[in-house]
């Protein structure tokens, strides 16, 4: 059987060897605005921001695995910002544009953002060394999850030419981000016909039209009209649909006061009711601490247990006929509700034209004139790699065969490895469980379950069951022995003799009911179970 170590290592010597070769035709074409591959350390080509507020370290370190090197995020919990600017601007109006680039979550991603922002120049009012999240953006790129967030951004800040404001317009239902620890190429192509097409891995996820209405949001052309904001509602302006009934009355024999729940006079007391006995009495086999002091720690009294007596009578203390619903009570009237003849519908302000609404046959994208991360993440270990900016689609498309899927295979391999040796493990435990579990089938009222445990052995998830199962059995028998059953409280038996003889009364009882009930349960004064007194 060949070594699978041997597999990995000339799976990396064809990635490097396929990089090299693909690197140095990429520093050869004129389709290439930008290619950063981090071979080398980015200190001195990268500019990392000095804003107070961005902490994070920046490393120049190889991918889990690989002897490709990366930008790395190397701390969790941190703010991070590095820059770098663009030798020649790259235009955006003219032709295709393809932004890539790879990421890997090595240690996954719960909470942050793995994005790039494509910059406009400097001219716009940011410098490098001050880069944040306030410097100006043509396109924010790249995957983003946090809590319900999980999508792989695409926002295009654009400037309306009526208003002069940039304004953001976020992709709707971008795709989402995968959720495993490989690495990932994330591609956005622009084309000339106002066209957006995001592939991940080279697989297309979304097409959207920076024209389209749905597309965007909001959309990139405004609407026409918007609701006139000096527009006011008519004081006299009525919404409500219905109204109560000016000309209702209530009915004479309408009793408002009349109490929700009375006294069942056909109920009685239960033969065997011990009147005379507590609930609750001093546990006899308790005893006085030795250290306890009467003058610090007042009176001494013996915690009260159930009274024994109680638990096979019908109840204890002082009886009482149980509560059931008062056919007399109506609650407080209200008049019936009949149609409005003021009603005049909703009110909408009046619709006017839109002074920043323009029209435009093809966005008007501003230049790129430098990439930069700005993120905030609770994970470390993030790799950016391989950061392309083009004009033709091909040369991505060769960059990811030749470069990204290489190492993508790898690691899927490695990741297929390591899955098999955790399942080896479990079949391991699977084995010793499987053995005694039939052990145990081999008794004879339990010999026909045979084929059931057959079947879970061959099935996963039937076997994740039974295990799940066996761990809940015996962990219930664990705190049955440490703790034990718990004893029904007299009251409880009391209450439920109780019920037995008030049954139709009970039935007849409403939710409402229920919870009156239960507020005068917690409003009862408790009965004293301490060993000692208040001080």
């Amino acid at each position: 059987m060949e070594d699978p170590n041997r597999k990995i290592w000339i799976m990396q010597y064809l990635l490097l060897l396929s990089a090299a070769c693909f690197i140095s035709q990429l520093y050869a074409s004129d389709d290439v605005q930008l290619y950063e591959s981090f071979d080398d350390n980015f200190e001195g080509r990268w500019i990392v921001s000095e804003k107070q507020d961005y902490t994070g370290v920046w490393k120049h370190e190889k991918s889990e695995g690989h002897d490709d090197y990366g930008l790395v995020v190397s701390e969790k919990a941190r703010k991070y910002a590095i820059v770098k600017e663009l030798e020649e601007l790259a235009d955006l109006k003219d032709g295709t544009t393809v932004l890539q680039y790879e990421v890997r979550l090595q240690n996954g991603l719960e909470c942050g953002g793995a994005y790039i922002k494509y910059l406009r120049p400097q001219s716009s009012g940011w410098i490098a060394k001050e880069f944040d999240n306030e410097s100006p953006y043509t396109i924010m790129f790249g995957p983003d999850r946090c809590g319900a967030t999980n999508k792989v951004h695409f926002i295009l800040k654009h400037k309306n030419p009526k208003s002069g404001k940039y304004i953001e317009h976020h992709l709707k239902f971008p795709p989402s981000v995968p959720s495993d620890k490989l690495t990932h190429v994330y591609t956005a192509i622009l084309t000339p016909d106002n066209e957006l097409r995001i592939l991940v891995d080279g697989e297309e996820k979304k097409k959207a039209n920076f024209l389209a209405e749905d597309d965007f949001e909001p959309s990139l052309i405004p609407s026409k009209t918007i609701p006139d904001p000096d527009d006011k509602k008519p004081e006299d302006w009525d919404e409500r649909a219905k109204i109560p009934d000016p000309d209702s009355t209530k009915p004479d024999d309408w009793d408002e006061e009349a109490p929700m729940e009375v006294e069942d006079d056909e109920a009685e007391k239960p033969e065997g009711w011990l009147d005379d006995e507590p609930e609750e009495v001093d546990d006899p086999e308790a005893t006085k601490p030795e250290d306890w002091d009467d003058e610090e720690d007042g009176e001494w009294e013996a915690p009260k247990i159930d009274n024994p007596k109680c638990t096979e009578a019908p109840g204890c203390g002082e009886w009482k006929r149980p509560m059931k619903r008062n056919p007399a009570y109506k609650g407080k009237w209200q008049p019936p509700l009949i149609d409005n003849p003021s009603y005049k519908g909703i009110w909408k302000p009046q619709e006017i034209d839109n002074p920043e609404y323009f029209e435009v046959e093809k966005p008007d994208f501003e230049p790129i004139a430098a990439v930069g991360i700005e993120i905030w993440t609770m994970q470390d270990g993030i790799v950016f790699d391989n950061i392309l900016i083009a004009s033709d689609e091909k040369v991505a498309e060769s960059y990811r065969e030749s470069a990204w899927k290489p190492k993508f295979e790898a690691e899927k391999l490695k990741q297929k490895e390591e899955e098999t040796t955790e399942s080896d493990g479990l079949k391991g435990v699977q084995k010793v469980v499987f053995d005694n579990l039939y052990k145990v089938a081999d008794l004879p009222f339990l010999g026909e379950h045979k084929d059931l445990l057959e079947k879970a052995e061959k099935q996963a998830n039937l076997t994740i069951g039974i295990l799940a199962s066996i761990v809940v059995i015996f962990f219930s028998i664990f705190l049955k022995l440490i703790f034990g059953g718990k004893k029904k409280p007299a009251a409880v038996v009391a209450e439920t003799k109780k019920t037995e003889v008030a049954e139709s009364s009970n039935k007849e009882g409403s939710s409402e009911e229920k919870e009156e009930q239960n507020e005068d349960a917690a409003a009862a004064p408790t009965r004293r179970r301490t060993t000692r007194r208040d001080n």
